[in-house]
């Protein structure tokens, strides 16, 4: 499975854990996927969709 949301393209950033000392240790940041049917061309499908993108879907669906 790929680590990026099938809309939006966003996959996992790099950054730092920093503690109070500003100690810094490499870490990844993950986006928020979800596994949703979603219907693209006229085609359902199932995909992996962030969150933020899933808000933006439902926002569209209403206006």
């Amino acid at each position: 499975m790929s680590k990026r949301c099938a809309l939006t393209g966003m996959g996992p950033r790099a950054g730092n854990n920093v503690s109070h000392a500003k100690n810094r240790r490499k870490r990844w940041f993950k986006p928020n996927l979800q596994k949703k049917l979603v219907t693209i061309d006229g085609v359902t499908k199932r995909v992996w969709i962030s969150t933020r993108a899933l808000r933006t879907l439902d926002k569209q669906a209403k206006a």
